[in-house]
């Protein structure tokens, strides 16, 4: 079920930017991280749990998004530099 809550303090307001600011972008990676682990875990446990083999195969598709959604994400953050303390040339303002 989806916590109408959350939604509306994660929903940027009018006037607010859309995107973080770089130095943002850690603590998103890490969210971003721990919510696909959750859903990789529960993806996971479906998948020993299943008692069909097209309940397996459904679950592994899951399985599959989830690591390929991981992968993009580490990616993702190494081309932002985001594990670094300062942002990549390409997106310094400082940076000639």
């Amino acid at each position: 079920m989806i916590d109408s809550a959350v939604v509306r303090e994660q929903t940027p307001r009018v006037g607010q930017p859309a995107t973080p600011a770089l130095g943002e972008l850690p603590a998103l990676f890490h969210r971003l991280n721990n919510q696909l682990g959750v859903i990789l875990a529960n993806a996971e446990l479906l998948e020993t749990r299943a008692t069909s083999e097209s309940e397996r195969a459904r679950a592994a598709q899951v399985v599959t998004g989830a690591l390929d959604a991981i992968a993009s994400v580490q990616q993702l953050r190494r081309l932002m530099g985001a594990g670094s303390d300062r942002p990549p040339d390409g997106l310094n303002p400082s940076a000639k």
